[in-house]
């Protein structure tokens, strides 16, 4: 039976071909579209989580500062000063917590046998290299050994690399960081770099030498990497350093912490509400095309009201005229919608890259958005399509169910 009205569907579109392709144009188009949003929210979402990737995300930076509260006998407005024993007693304490590494930090001037800069120079432990996903391009970074050493060695970035020898090799040269002589054992892979930003224009040293150009008994930062609810890992960093040093645990102004996955989880929550504001205008515009097929269907049951009549005067009942039209309609837009995600793969494999964040940073071409159709996307166009189109299909299904088959037959 199944077969029999599909296959008088396939029929009567056949016989208004022209009408039937402009409402499959129409339905493939809104088809397209609502997957090319959704694509393009998808696109948006990565695009952020790229940016993010280049440092990491699972990572907390912790910064001095002064109390705003008072606390016991000390009054507010106190220096917070973090040391080693702070890094160790989080690595020990903390539940969660996969690294930590220590952080000093000072402009000095930079010179090779080419040129001389002001740039900031980083005493780091070798676990922030990883922490903070730090990829070396040529040669090696900075090792334990480097440390226990107190080796003269440093690590370049890409753009203080490029300033400081031009198109030259920069390994095994020697540059003078605060008068003082460095060998150069390795070059960065270039970050996406925002204008006058200094992200590419570091230089590492290991953090036992840094002693030689400050003094590294109170750090200016550490980082860590964990694992588990980024919120209890703050809690817990708070209440620890809080608790070392004195301060209320309240107090957000102690200590500064730059939580990446809490930044993240908000551009998230964002690109999620971008992606459903993209799905609601998708499904107007198919709903428009919706509105088009049933203007259509409506046109063919007036058209056919006397093929109706005959049919209920040969003992058709109502469900069978009413699945015809309905199946006739869910043919349209089934055609129309495989035809409309076609065309949207065909669009974004054809559009490529759309630019955003290359737009105002340098080197950010992989955070540019593209369109990503997911099977996830496809799917809730596909549901979208099928209420749209039994709804369309059903206004002019029941219209032609209800007609009386007498005053069908007299329609000229």
């Amino acid at each position: 039976m199944l077969r029999d009205i599909f296959g008088q569907a396939m029929e009567a579109m056949r016989h208004n071909g022209r009408r039937t392709a402009i409402t499959i144009v129409g339905m493939a188009w809104g088809i397209a579209t609502v997957v090319l949003l959704l694509a393009y929210g998808a696109g948006f979402g990565r695009a952020f989580e790229t940016i993010f990737a280049q440092f990491g995300t699972n990572i907390i930076g912790v910064f001095p500062g002064r109390t705003s509260e008072q606390a016991g006998g000390s009054k507010a407005g106190v220096q917070v000063r973090l040391t080693l024993d702070d890094v160790e007693k989080i690595q020990e304490t903390i539940p969660g917590i996969v690294h930590v590494a220590a952080q000093v930090s000072k402009t000095v001037t930079v010179q090779s046998d080419l040129r001389s800069e002001n740039w900031n120079v980083d005493g780091d432990q070798p676990e922030i290299q990883g922490i903070l996903n730090k990829q070396i391009g040529t040669g090696r970074l900075i090792t334990a050994a480097d440390v226990a050493e107190r080796a003269h060695v440093t690590v370049l970035g890409s753009e203080a690399k490029t300033k400081l020898f031009s198109g030259l090799d920069p390994a095994g040269q020697r540059v003078r960081i605060n008068g003082i002589s460095f060998e150069v054992v390795g070059v960065l892979k270039a970050k996406m770099q925002e204008g006058d930003d200094d992200i590419n224009r570091t230089v590492i040293v290991p953090f036992s030498t840094m002693s030689e150009i400050k003094d590294t008994k109170y750090l200016d930062g550490m980082w860590m990497s964990y694992h588990g609810d980024h919120k209890q890992i703050e809690k817990a960093i708070r209440a620890m350093l809080a608790e070392q040093h004195g301060y209320r645990a309240s107090d957000r102004n102690a200590v500064y912490l730059a939580n990446l996955m809490e930044q993240l989880a908000q551009f998230r929550i964002v690109s999620i509400g971008l992606q459903i504001l993209l799905l609601f205008i998708g499904a107007l515009t198919l709903g428009i095309a919706g509105i088009g097929l049933m203007n259509i269907m409506l046109v063919s049951v007036q058209q056919r009201t006397r093929e109706i009549g005959v049919e209920k005067a040969l003992g058709a009942r109502r469900r069978h005229i009413l699945l015809q039209f309905l199946a006739e309609a869910l043919v349209i837009s089934g055609v129309g919608g495989f035809g409309g995600i076609v065309l949207a793969y065909i669009v974004s494999y054809s559009v490529g890259s759309i630019t955003f964040y290359s737009a105002i940073a340098t080197g950010a071409e992989a955070a540019d958005i593209r369109l990503l159709i997911s099977p996830q996307s496809v799917l809730a166009a596909s549901v979208i399509l099928i209420v749209v189109g039994t709804v369309s299909g059903m206004v002019p299904a029941i219209q032609a169910s209800k007609l009386n088959p007498i005053e069908a037959l007299r329609y000229e």
